[in-house]
């Protein structure tokens, strides 16, 4: 699953909220980020920031396929 579709699921847990309302919420505009919902192209700042708006938590784990250690 990609960023951009855990982001429009949390969205709706949150209420419904619309990308435009969370756009305004980062201080963006809605066609900004669009742009990053099309690409899927989210830093992780981005990501702190969308949690921040949505008052979630956010955690990047990558997973070492040879040993399963998570780093």
């Amino acid at each position: 699953m990609s960023v951009a579709e855990k982001i429009r699921i949390l969205l709706v847990k949150k209420g419904n909220i619309s990308e435009a309302e969370l756009a305004r919420r980062l201080g963006t505009s809605p066609q900004n980020f669009n742009v990053k919902m099309r690409r899927d192209n989210f830093s992780e700042r981005d990501l702190e920031n969308i949690a921040k708006a949505l008052d979630c938590s956010v955690s990047v784990i990558f997973t070492m396929n040879d040993t399963g250690e998570t780093i």
